[in-house]
């Protein structure tokens, strides 16, 4: 028997929600990650540590909420606790793998898309496996196609995101490199959740007795809730993550020459070599020659 699926049970409020908890979890991710980058004097390992875990958390609260709004009509849902939470930790290892590449490695090409294709593998690893904790009379199938496409779109939205955290600095372009990984992220779930159809074993007696999927994850989020608030008040309390590290505080270049003095420009007279060298000019200065050449008068 085909059940029927629908995966906006609330309709736009947990897609928001999500949304909005994926968007949260970035943030602090990106500018955790370039705190670390940027003041390699502080406990680099530890904002590391923080920033994926705050990514993978709220990739995986995002993906929770939003499988709040997702019912089988004819069937009840629940979910099996251990993979449910192993799924978390699948998010936060691989997040954190990604991120400690790019943050000791460097943000070349090569550390990038390693990162960024391990991260979005964990990412995708996360939602299947959350989904393989769902229990309900029935089976799961998914379209091939569909769940290729998901994890492509996982894999470039956490190369890209990877690429924010070690390229955008200032507050207002992480909050919107942020935005922008929320979409890639909310689009990654739905997409995958698109992939989804369920076949049913029978018609299920007294299926409206069940307990709904939001009584269910609800309780669960709490922990994963209150994580994310505790490392925004750290955010909000650290100025260096919050405005980054303003223009004019940092060092200035080094340069040969006083301001405002143009440097020495020398041109060669009748008979001079073309690789004749000059010293700045000043008191008591005088020009070299290459040996074996002359030397000319200093006028």
């Amino acid at each position: 028997m085909q059940g029927t699926v629908d995966g906006f049970s609330y309709g736009i409020v947990t897609p928001v929600a999500a949304f909005l908890m994926a968007c949260l979890g970035g943030a602090l991710g990106l500018r955790c990650t370039t705190r670390s980058l940027r003041h390699q004097e502080s406990f680099k390992a530890g904002w590391l540590a923080l920033g994926s875990t705050s990514i993978g958390t709220g990739i995986w609260t995002m993906h929770f909420i939003a499988m709040m709004g997702f019912s089988v009509r004819q069937a009840p849902i629940d979910y099996d606790r251990p993979i449910t939470f192993a799924s978390l930790g699948v998010a936060v290892v691989m997040v954190g793998i990604g991120i400690f590449i790019v943050g000791y490695r460097g943000a070349t090409a090569l550390t990038l898309v390693t990162g960024g294709t391990i991260t979005g593998l964990g990412v995708a690893t996360m939602h299947y496996l959350g989904m393989a904790g769902m229990r309900l009379p029935g089976r799961i199938e998914y379209d091939t196609l569909t769940v290729a496409l998901s994890v492509v779109i996982a894999v470039v939205a956490a190369t890209t995101a990877l690429w924010a955290a070690v390229s955008v600095h200032g507050f207002l372009a992480s909050l919107g490199a942020s935005l922008v990984m929320g979409v890639a992220v909310s689009g990654m779930h739905y997409t995958a959740m698109a992939a989804v159809s369920v076949h049913l074993h029978a018609a299920p007696a007294g299926a409206a007795a069940g307990a709904s999927a939001g009584s269910l994850l609800l309780p669960m989020l709490i922990g994963p809730a209150v994580f994310l608030i505790l490392a925004a008040v750290v955010v909000m309390f650290d100025p260096l993550l919050v405005m980054g590290d303003p223009d004019w505080q940092r060092a200035p270049a080094r340069s040969p020459y006083r301001p405002g003095v143009p440097a020495p420009r020398h041109v060669p007279s009748y008979g001079e070599p073309a690789n004749w060298t000059a010293r700045p000019a000043g008191r008591g200065s005088r020009r070299s020659a290459p040996r074996g050449g002359h030397r000319s008068q200093d006028w």
